[in-house]
C-alpha cells in the first residue's frame, strides 16, 4: 500500500502556512499542527503505519509518549505493534511517570511524539527513563523537522525541512507580521 504521508497532512489541515511563534522560540513560515491529523483515527493509523513499518526491526517494550503531542501517538503505535503504550506529564514544569505507570530497570523503550523539532521534550523524558534504568532504542514520530542533533535514532513518517529562525533575524518579522503560537507548551 502506498500512503502519500504528505497529502493526508495537507488533507487534514495539520499543515499550516503563515507566520509561527515555536515552542523552541524560534519562528517558522510553516508550522504541523498534527492534532489535526490525529482528530481522524483512519488518517492516524496510516500516517503512523509508515512509521511503524519503520521500527518493525527494532526490539522494544514499551512505547512512552511525552505529553501532550506524544500520547496519541504511544497509543496509536502501541497498537499497531501490540506494546504497552504510556506516557509522561509535565509536573511544575518537569516530566514525571504518573498515574501508575511503571518502568522496569533494563525495559527497552521507544519514544514517541507528533512533531520532533529541537527533541526538547523527547529528551526530557529520556532522562527522566533513563533515572529509572530504562534503556531507550530511538524516537518514532509522524513528523521529523531534521533534528540532527538528537542523539537517538528517529523513525519518522515523513521528514519535513521546514525553516526556522531566531526571532531577531525572522524575515517574517521583519515584514511586519504577526505570529500566532500553535503549540501546547508555554514559552520561557
Amino acid at each position: 500500500m502506498n500512503i502519500n504521508v504528505l497529502d493526508i497532512l495537507k488533507e487534514s489541515g495539520a499543515l499550516l502556512e503563515g507566520h509561527f511563534l515555536l515552542s523552541s522560540g524560534r519562528h517558522s513560515n510553516r508550522y504541523c499542527q498534527c492534532a489535526k491529523l490525529l482528530q481522524y483515527p483512519d488518517k492516524a493509523e496510516k500516517v503512523l503505519s509508515v512509521a511503524v513499518e519503520k521500527i518493525k526491526d527494532i526490539e522494544f517494550d514499551v512505547v512512552v509518549g511525552p505529553a501532550m503531542g506524544g500520547i496519541i501517538v504511544a497509543y496509536e503505535v502501541g497498537r499497531q505493534t501490540g506494546k504497552p503504550a504510556i506516557f509522561t506529564e509535565r509536573v511544575n514544569g518537569t516530566f514525571e511517570l504518573r498515574r501508575g505507570f511503571e518502568i522496569l530497570t533494563g525495559q527497552k523503550v521507544l519514544i514517541t511524539e507528533d512533531v520532533v523539532t529541537t527533541g526538547k521534550s523527547s529528551l526530557e523524558t529520556i532522562e527522566v527513563l533513563k533515572e529509572l534504568g530504562a534503556e531507550v532504542v530511538g524516537i518514532c514520530c509522524i513528523v521529523d523537522r531534521g533534528s540532527s542533533t538528537i542523539p537517538y535514532p528517529i523513525y519518522s513518517a515523513i521528514k519535513l525541512d521546514i525553516e526556522s529562525y531566531d526571532a531577531s533575524v525572522c524575515p517574517l518579522c521583519k515584514e511586519g507580521t504577526a505570529y500566532i503560537k500553535p503549540g501546547s507548551r508555554n514559552i520561557k
